[in-house]
C-alpha cells in the first residue's frame, strides 16, 4: 500500500513538472529540437551518472526516486511509471492506485521525458556513449600506466644513487617531477572512479596515490574538484577561478590596489612562472585543510600518509646529497611537477565564457560551453593526462581516459545537431587565448574577452 501511494505521488510530481515545462519553447541556441520519448531506464542511469543525488529503490516496479542538485530540474524528480510495470495481481495493477486514505482512484497517465527537456538531451547522449561501450573499465590500460610510472620512479632512484654528488642530479629531479605529474593524473582518474568497478577501491587508490605518491591531500582535492565539476567557470562557486595571485574575473582584477593592480595587467605572461609554484601550493593547501576544523574523511590516515611522504622524501634527499644539491633537487622537482600538473588544467577553461553567479544552465550546455578541448598527437595527450578531451571528461567524469578520444566524435556530432558550440584547438593556440584573456582582464575591462562562443550565442 505504501509503495503504491508513493508511486501515485511520484506520478503527480512528474506531471506537475512536465506541465510547468510545456510552456517553454523546445528550442536551444536557435535550433528547433524534435520531441521524442525517453525510456525510464535511461533517465535513472543518467541520474546515477551525474552524482550528488540520493537514489532509493523500494521494490521491483515500484517508485524509484532521486534528488538532483539542479534548480532547473526541481528538488525531487520521480521516475515512477517509467520502469517495468508491477507484477500482475499486485496492488494497483488493475489501473487504480490507493490514495493515503486507502480509497482507490484512477491511475494518472504515464509521463515521459522528451528531447526538449534539459535532462533528456544529456540522457540521449549518454545512451549513445553506453551503446558504443565507452563507459566500460579499461583495467589493462591503468595496470600498464601504473606499472610504468612505478618502474620509472624505481629507475630514477637507481640513476640518482649512481650519479651521487653530481649536478646531473637536477636532470633526474626534472624527470621525477614529470613522473609524479603522471602519478597525479592517475590519482585524478581513480578519484573520478574511472579505474575500478568498485567505488571503495577507486577511493582508496586515489587516496594512496594522492597522499603517499604525490604528497597532496586527497580530501582537500576531492572537495575542491567536485565543486569545480558541478559549476565550471561560475563566478562565486568554481574554486578554480576564485581570486588569488591571478585574477580570473574582471571583478577580482578591479579589486586590486597598489603594486598588485599594476602587476595584474601583465598576469597573462606571469602564468608560466607562477605555474612552477603550483606544486608547492598544492602541498600547502592540503596540509592547511587537514589541520583545520573542517570535515575531511579519514583525516588521521591522510595526515599519517602525508607525513611519511613529505618528511621521508626530504630526509632522503638531504641524507644522500649535500644541502645545496638537495635543495636544488627539491626545487627543480617541485617546479616541473607544478608546471606540468597545473599547466594541464589552465588551458581547458581559462578564456572560456564565465557564468554569472545567478545564471542557470542545463548540465549539457554548462559543461560544453565552458570547456575547451586540446588537439594533438600522443605526446600532447600524455602530457595532459587525458585532459585534452576536457569536454568529454566533464560530461562523463567516470569515463576511462582511453575512451575519451573515441567519445569525442559522438559528442561533437551531438553538439552540432543541437546547435551547441564545441571548442577544440591546439595547445599553443589555447595558451594564446589564456594569455590574451588574462591580460585583458588585468586591464579592468568589464567585458574582457569576447570569444567566438559569446559572439555566436549573441547573434
Amino acid at each position: 500500500m505504501r509503495c503504491n501511494a508513493s508511486r501515485a505521488r511520484g506520478l503527480d510530481s512528474l506531471d506537475r513538472l512536465r506541465s510547468q515545462r510545456r510552456g517553454t519553447p523546445a528550442t536551444r541556441v536557435g535550433v528547433p529540437v524534435a520531441r521524442e520519448p525517453l525510456d525510464g531506464h535511461t533517465v535513472v542511469s543518467l541520474l546515477q551518472t551525474l552524482g550528488g543525488f540520493r537514489l532509493a529503490t523500494k521494490s521491483a516496479g515500484s517508485v524509484v526516486s532521486a534528488v538532483v542538485p539542479s534548480s532547473r530540474v526541481g528538488a525531487r524528480v520521480s521516475a515512477a511509471g517509467l520502469l517495468p510495470p508491477v507484477a500482475a495481481g499486485s496492488a494497483g495493477s488493475a489501473g487504480h492506485v490507493p490514495d493515503r486514505t486507502g480509497t482507490a482512484r484512477p491511475r494518472p497517465p504515464r509521463a515521459r521525458l522528451h528531447r526538449g527537456d534539459p535532462l533528456a538531451s544529456i540522457a540521449m547522449l549518454r545512451r549513445q556513449v553506453i551503446d558504443a561501450g565507452l563507459m566500460r573499465r579499461r583495467h589493462g590500460f591503468y595496470a600498464a600506466m601504473l606499472g610504468g610510472v612505478l618502474a620509472a620512479l624505481a629507475g630514477l632512484a637507481v640513476c640518482s644513487l649512481v650519479l651521487g654528488n653530481s649536478w646531473w642530479q637536477l636532470a633526474v629531479a626534472a624527470a621525477v617531477g614529470g613522473v609524479l605529474a603522471q602519478l597525479g593524473f592517475l590519482g585524478h582518474e581513480a578519484s573520478h572512479r574511472q579505474v575500478f568497478d568498485s567505488n571503495r577501491l577507486n577511493e582508496w587508490t586515489g587516496r594512496l596515490l594522492a597522499n603517499l605518491g604525490v604528497g597532496m591531500s586527497h580530501g582537500w582535492w576531492v572537495a575542491k574538484h567536485r565543486t569545480h565539476h558541478r559549476a565550471p567557470n561560475q563566478q562565486g562557486t568554481d574554486p578554480d577561478i576564485n581570486p588569488g595571485v591571478i585574477s580570473f574575473t574582471p571583478a577580482a582584477a578591479a579589486a586590486r590596489t597598489g603594486p598588485a593592480a599594476r602587476l595584474v595587467r601583465y598576469q597573462g605572461w606571469l602564468i608560466f612562472p607562477l605555474l612552477a609554484f603550483e606544486g608547492l601550493q598544492m602541498h600547502q593547501a592540503g596540509i592547511a585543510r587537514l589541520t583545520r576544523r573542517v570535515p575531511v574523511p579519514h583525516r588521521r590516515t591522510e595526515l599519517a600518509l602525508l607525513t611519511v611522504r613529505l618528511a621521508g622524501y626530504v630526509t632522503v634527499l638531504f641524507v644522500f646529497l649535500p644541502p645545496g644539491k638537495a635543495a636544488a633537487f627539491l626545487g627543480v622537482q617541485l617546479a616541473v611537477f607544478g608546471f606540468l600538473l597545473g599547466g594541464a588544467f589552465v588551458p581547458n577553461h581559462t578564456g572560456m565564457p564565465l557564468v554569472a553567479p545567478e545564471a542557470e544552465l542545463d548540465f549539457l550546455r554548462r559543461q560544453v560551453l565552458t570547456s575547451r578541448n586540446i588537439s594533438g598527437r600522443w605526446p600532447t595527450r600524455l602530457a595532459l593526462g587525458g585532459l585534452d578531451h576536457q569536454i568529454e571528461h566533464h560530461l562523463f567524469p567516470q569515463m576511462p581516459r582511453p575512451n575519451l578520444r573515441a567519445a569525442a566524435p559522438i559528442v561533437r556530432a551531438f553538439c552540432a545537431e543541437h546547435g551547441i558550440p564545441y571548442t577544440e584547438t591546439t595547445l599553443p593556440a589555447a595558451f594564446g587565448y589564456v594569455i590574451r584573456y588574462l591580460n585583458t582582464v588585468g586591464m579592468r575591462n568589464r567585458h574582457p574577452f569576447t570569444c567566438h562562443l559569446i559572439r555566436e550565442l549573441r547573434a
